[in-house]
This record gives C-alpha cells, sequence and structure tokens, in this order.
C-alpha cells in the first residue's frame, strides 16, 4: 500500500482547507522614496512602477495605498545636499523628518516606519562616516550618529526605526538613545541580516545611494556565510530589536529559514529592487506569467518564515488578494 496524497489535491474545496500557508494584505510594508519639491512624480527606468516623490505625493500615494488594505510604508530620503557625514538625515528640518510629519498629519492610521541609514545622505555613498585610514566606515562614530537620526526620526512621530547599514552594535546603541529620549516604547525592525548583495542595483538608481568609490563588502554580510548570517540576527535579538530581517529574500530563502529556526523574534525579508525588476523585465519579455509569478514568489517568503514582506509588488499584491 503507497500513500495516497493525492485524495487530499482532487477537490478545490479540500485542497483550501489544507493550504498551509496564506499571504495576507496585512502582511506586507511598501517602500516610498521622498525628495523635496511638490508635484513631483518620477517614475524610475530600472524599476517600472516606482517613483521618486515629493512629499505632497507620498501623501496622495497613502491614501490610495489605504484603498487597497496597505497600512504600513518604509520612507526613504533623497536630500537636495548631502556630505561626509550625512547631516540632512540627522536634521530635524531634513526629508525624511519632514515627510514623517506631513504623513502622519494626512494619515495618522499609517504605520510609518523608516529606514535609518546614511547611504543616500553621504556625498560617498556609503552608511556612516569614512575612516580615512582604513578607507570603510568607522563602526563606532556611526553609531553615535545612528542614535541621533533615531531620535530625530522618533521626534517627528515615526511609528518604527528600520536601521540598515550593518554596524556592529547598532540595535544596543539605537535602543540607548532611543531609551534616553523617553522613546522606550518605540519598536526596532533591525536589517539584521544584510547581504552584500548584487541584486540592489536598481534600488541605488532610486535612492541615489551608489558608493563614490568602493564597495560596502567591509560591512554588509559575504553571501557565501550561512553560520555568520545566523550569528548576525541572534546578535542584533540579544542587543534589543524587536523585529529581525533578511536581505535581500529570494535568494536567501535558506537564510529565512535558518534565521526563523534560531530566534524567537517575527521575522521580515526585504524583496528587493533587483527581485522586482526582474519580473518586471520578464513579464515585459513575455516568458512569465507576471502574477502567478509574483504570487508563488510571495508566498515562498511567507513559507520560508517570513511574517513580513516589504515589497515594491505590495500594490499589485493587493488587487489580486481582494479577487
Amino acid at each position: 500500500m503507497f500513500p495516497r496524497f493525492r485524495r487530499k489535491r482532487i477537490n478545490p474545496v479540500l485542497r483550501d482547507l489544507l493550504q498551509e500557508t496564506h499571504l495576507n494584505v496585512n502582511d506586507f510594508i511598501y517602500p516610498l522614496f521622498a525628495k523635496s519639491g511638490s508635484g513631483i512624480k518620477e517614475e524610475v527606468g530600472s524599476m517600472p512602477g516606482v517613483f521618486q516623490m515629493s512629499i505632497d505625493e507620498i501623501v496622495k500615494e497613502c491614501t490610495a495605498l489605504k484603498a487597497l488594505g496597505i497600512k504600513s510604508i518604509i520612507l526613504f530620503g533623497i536630500p537636495d545636499v548631502k556630505d561626509s557625514v550625512g547631516s540632512d538625515a540627522m536634521c530635524e528640518h531634513g526629508i525624511i523628518a519632514q515627510t514623517i510629519r506631513e504623513v502622519k498629519a494626512a494619515h495618522p492610521d499609517m504605520f510609518v516606519v523608516t529606514d535609518l541609514c546614511f547611504c543616500e545622505y553621504t556625498d560617498h555613498g556609503h552608511c556612516g562616516v569614512l575612516d580615512p585610514v582604513l578607507e570603510t566606515v568607522d563602526n563606532d562614530i556611526t553609531l553615535d550618529n545612528l542614535a541621533k537620526q533615531a531620535v530625530v526620526h522618533a521626534k517627528a512621530g515615526v511609528d518604527m526605526i528600520a536601521p540598515s547599514g550593518m554596524m556592529d552594535g547598532m540595535i544596543q546603541a539605537i535602543r540607548n538613545g532611543l531609551d534616553k529620549a523617553s522613546f522606550v516604547n518605540l519598536p526596532i525592525m533591525s536589517y539584521s541580516t544584510k547581504f552584500s548583495s548584487a541584486y540592489y542595483g536598481p534600488f541605488r538608481d532610486v535612492a541615489e545611494s551608489s558608493p563614490g568609490k568602493g564597495d560596502r563588502k567591509s560591512y554588509q554580510m559575504n553571501p557565501a556565510n550561512r553560520n555568520e548570517a545566523i550569528a548576525e540576527s541572534v546578535a542584533d535579538e540579544a542587543e534589543g530589536a524587536d523585529i529581525l530581517m533578511v536581505k535581500p529574500a529570494l535568494a536567501y530563502l535558506d537564510i529565512v529559514r535558518d534565521v526563523k529556526n534560531n530566534t524567537t523574534l517575527p521575522l521580515a525579508v526585504y524583496n528587493v529592487s533587483g527581485e522586482y525588476s526582474m519580473l518586471k523585465m520578464a513579464a515585459k519579455a513575455g516568458v512569465i506569467d507576471y502574477d502567478a509569478v509574483m504570487m508563488e514568489t510571495m508566498m515562498a517568503f511567507k513559507r520560508a518564515g517570513a511574517d513580513i514582506i516589504i515589497s515594491y509588488h505590495a500594490k499589485e499584491v493587493a488587487l489580486l488578494l481582494q479577487k
């Protein structure tokens, strides 16, 4: 006698009853890119359907997102002026602080997350203050600046901080800074396992954040390292992170499951720009059923262990989930 697995697959109602993994619009956070000005909504050539927007357009976009049932956004800033330390990121009048205030004023029910890093704000494109001798980011000076940046975002009204720079000790430094400023209830979603990945290419177009010199391999993770990937997230859990993250997602589903199995915190994945653009370009070439592949990819993230999915596909997924 052999197992009759197909007994449970023949009837579509039974298939639905026995489905193990489910997608919900509440699983998603949608990325938005803010720049100064008004009436600006500029599509990024390498990411069809993704835009740089002025704050007024972001406020309008939040109305559209809520109509689809999407309640969470993550903000990235594109400042007018960049310098060696990323001063705009630590300024209460900077692009992100302004965006937080205006979004929360217009949409108090929108859950606003901010990416906490310096690559978009520095003239050298790296994720903190550069050490001129080592020609890499000075870890500990950058920790102080991350704490300052977090407090600026908190005072502007952000709902969650998401540090992405992969500095050692960043969660402890940010947590201490927020607590000292009386923001003890503000959660931190850490980019706890973030790889130095070629999948980020299109993001650097939309965020205008390419390094002017060198790369980020001295602080982002080697894609070949599994054990270190787990250790990074375990360390951020110990430092006080509230939510962990693996980035990128699609090529690292084994790491998603590893982190899920070795930590107790909720887990996010970032479905990054290169993953998004590959599906868009494949659809344009007519070689895939775009909707089917997109939804299968989202299901893979959930099946691997993700509780939260940050994705540029979120609006399209929301529309399909309504059907």
